[in-house]
C-alpha cells in the first residue's frame, strides 16, 4: 500500500487538532455512559461517539493515496461526523416529550431515516463532478462539488440543525428555575459552537484552499472542544446521576 507524505498543516488538522478532539469526545462519552446507560445516557453520548469514529477513519485514510480506498474512507468519515446532531434531535425530543412518548421504536425511526437521507451522499461519489475528489491535485484533501454540498448542507439544516435549536429553545421556555435555565442556555451554545464548526468543515471542503483548511482546524479544534464541554455541563453531567 502506498502512502503519501503528509504536508505540515495535514498533520496539524488531522492527528493535532482532530486527535485532541477524539480524545476529549471520548472522554465525555465515556463520563456519561459509565454513570448509567439508560437511554437518554446513551443517545447523548452518541453526539460525542458518532464524530469521534468518523476522525479515528480519517486517521488511517490519511496518508493513503489509493484513490478508492481514500473516498469511501473519507465517506465514513464525514458520515460519522455529520451524524452526530440527529443525537440532539432525539435527546431533546425525548426531555420535552417524555421517554414514553419518544419510544425505543420511534427514536429508531428518526435515527434511521435521518441516516438514510444522509448515506444517500454515496450516490454522488459515483457522478462524475458531483461528489468528492481526493487525489494528488488536491493533495489527498477532500474537495467538495457544489451539489453535494448543497446536498449535505441542506440534510444538516433541514434535518438536524433546524429541530436541535427549535426543540432547545422550547425546552427553555418551559423551565421557570434560573439556575436550569443557565445550564440549558449552555446547552444550546454548544450546540451552536458544534454546529458552527460542523459548517466551517462544509465551506473549507468546498473552497479546498490549505490555507483556509488550517484556520478551520485550528477554529474547529476550538469550537468543538468548548461546544463539547457546554454541552455536557449544560445538561451531561446532570444526566449522569
Amino acid at each position: 500500500m502506498v502512502y503519501f507524505q503528509l504536508t505540515t498543516g495535514r498533520i496539524i488538522t488531522v492527528y493535532i487538532a482532530q486527535g485532541v478532539i477524539l480524545v476529549v469526545f471520548l472522554y465525555l462519552a465515556l463520563r456519561i455512559l459509565l454513570r448509567d446507560r439508560k437511554r437518554l445516557n446513551v443517545i447523548f453520548a452518541g453526539l460525542y461517539i458518532s464524530p469521534a469514529i468518523g476522525v479515528l477513519i480519517n486517521f488511517f485514510y490519511a496518508p493513503l493515496t489509493d484513490e478508492s480506498i481514500v473516498l469511501i474512507l473519507n465517506f465514513v468519515t464525514n458520515f460519522g461526523i455529520f451524524y452526530s446532531p440527529i443525537f440532539i434531535v432525539v435527546f431533546d425530543l425525548m426531555l420535552l416529550k417524555s421517554e414514553k412518548v419518544i419510544s425505543t421504536g420511534k427514536q429508531l425511526i428518526i435515527l434511521i431515516l435521518y441516516g438514510i437521507a444522509l448515506f444517500s451522499m454515496l450516490f454522488f461519489l459515483f457522478i462524475p463532478g458531483f461528489g468528492v475528489t481526493i487525489g494528488p491535485a488536491t493533495s489527498w484533501s477532500p474537495v467538495w462539488s457544489l451539489p453535494f454540498f448543497l446536498y449535505v448542507t441542506l440534510v444538516e439544516t433541514i434535518g438536524a440543525v433546524i429541530p436541535s435549536l427549535y426543540f432547545s429553545l422550547q425546552i427553555y421556555k418551559k423551565f421557570e428555575d434560573e439556575m436550569l435555565k443557565k445550564k440549558w442556555k449552555s446547552f444550546i451554545y454548544g450546540i451552536i459552537a458544534l454546529l458552527t464548526f460542523m459548517y466551517g468543515i462544509f465551506v473549507s471542503n468546498l473552497l479546498g484552499h490549505p490555507t483556509f483548511r488550517l484556520i478551520i482546524g485550528v477554529v474547529g479544534l476550538i469550537l468543538a472542544i468548548v461546544g463539547g464541554f457546554l454541552m455536557y455541563f449544560g445538561v451531561g453531567k446532570q444526566i449522569e446521576s
